[in-house]
């Protein structure tokens, strides 16, 4: 089991400083429910590149496992520092997702039927291990998206992100301890709750994982990964299918905005009642890569 350190407050000052010189600030729109935080708008479709900016260095090589969008931010990152990278995704990730990666010179490795069998073909491969989720810059550069609410929200704030492995979530959670008036919540696809088991069980424990929309957020946890213990300091929730596809039609037909399904699962639960709002809300929109075909079904 790898040993994984908690990302402090200076992981997150010197994320800051690394992301916010490469990307621009993705924007807040207004909405009928609240704010959206328009994350579809980062040049991968995802908030993922945060990470991967904040994690990467041209010093050593590093390998990853991912569901699609981290390792296309992760492949995008490589490009303009100049690493060496390795890219594992499952034979059943998302093929929108997959092509993309394909797009940048970094070497992509097909394994496994799912994302857990992906994951621990890269941890045994040579390089630094960039996990999605489970990596103290990762976390870190995932908050940067909080740094820029600082300036684009005045006031105390309900922030709602998609939680997969929890990386966002955990990230936003760094930030707003230091703010004192935001609230996180983060949101599961019902069919896979791993950091909500995590939590309740105090350690990571497997859980059954079903076929969901929201495939960037399917998957078991990592042994001994950090995010459960920092979002115990958040609220957790999870959306059904029926309420992430609703989500998504939602989204299409009040804003003309193509999300995925993870992307959709903050939007689900605030649309299903789920949560509680204090201050101005903030829903946080992760990422819009989703194949034609699915995306088309999910809107009939």
């Amino acid at each position: 089991m790898r040993v994984v350190r908690v990302p402090g407050v200076e992981d997150l000052e010197r994320a800051w400083r690394d992301v916010s010189g490469v990307l621009q600030p993705t924007p807040v729109v207004p909405s009928g429910i609240g704010l959206l935080k328009l994350e579809t708008f980062q040049p991968t479709g995802s908030f993922k590149v945060r990470g991967a900016i904040a994690a990467l260095t041209p010093e050593e090589p590093a390998v990853t496992a991912s569901a699609g969008n981290h390792g296309l931010a992760m492949a995008y990152a490589a490009s303009r520092v100049g690493a060496e990278l390795t890219v594992v995704v499952s034979r059943r990730a998302s093929a929108a997702k997959v092509a993309k990666i394909r797009s940048y010179p970094v070497r992509l490795v097909e394994h496994g039927d799912d994302y857990d069998q992906a994951e621990a073909h890269a941890l045994n491969l040579p390089g630094r291990y960039v996990s999605p989720y489970n990596d103290p810059h990762v976390i870190a550069g995932q908050g940067t998206l909080g740094c820029e609410l600082d300036a684009q929200v005045h006031g105390p704030m309900t922030v709602v992100a998609p939680v997969g492995g929890g990386g966002l979530a955990a990230g936003l959670t760094l930030w707003a301890r230091q703010r004192g008036d935001v609230r996180v919540v983060g949101v599961e696809a019902a069919r896979s709750q791993a950091v909500s088991a995590a939590v309740g069980a105090g350690n990571v424990v497997e859980v059954e994982v079903g076929e969901t929309i929201a495939d960037g957020l399917a998957g078991n946890l990592e042994p001994g990964s950090v995010t459960p213990d920092v979002l115990r300091h958040a609220e957790l929730t999870s959306a059904t299918e029926a309420e992430i596809r609703g989500a998504m039609r939602w989204l299409f037909a009040e804003h003309g905005l193509v999300v995925e399904g993870a992307g959709a699962c903050g939007v689900a639960a605030v649309l299903a009642g789920k949560v509680e709002v204090s201050g101005r809300l903030v829903v946080v929109l992760s990422g819009r890569n989703i194949t034609i075909p699915t995306y088309s079904e999910a809107l009939i």
